[in-house]
């Protein structure tokens, strides 16, 4: 990463662990830590905190979409299940998926 005139860096020289790691930094700024324990601790984190925010939102794309049913209760987590009468879209959607070589 190569800082530019005035300090700042253009977004095209930031690589994902730098900004995991500022990101980590960003939302604990009180925390203090070596290389190997963030390397093992906190980018683990950053990763589980993505893949979290990614999960989110292709749960909501399938609810969306009538593939899956929500079910919410109060004071807890909504649960996600296959939706019966998109069965056999759902099947048919995989299968296109794999035929067209999108990741599973």
């Amino acid at each position: 990463m190569q800082l530019k005139e005035g300090g700042s860096t253009s977004s095209t020289d930031w690589q994902p662990v730098t900004i995991d790691i500022l990101s980590y930094f960003v939302r604990n700024p009180q925390a203090a830590d070596g290389l190997e324990s963030i390397a093992r601790w906190r980018l683990l984190g950053e990763v589980i905190h993505r893949r979290v925010d990614e999960t989110r939102a292709a749960l909501e794309w399938l609810v969306e979409r009538g593939y899956l049913i929500k079910t919410v209760s109060s004071g807890a987590s909504p649960i996600y299940r296959l939706n019966p009468d998109k069965l056999a879209e759902a099947v048919k959607a995989l299968a296109e998926s794999e035929h067209s070589g999108v990741n599973t």
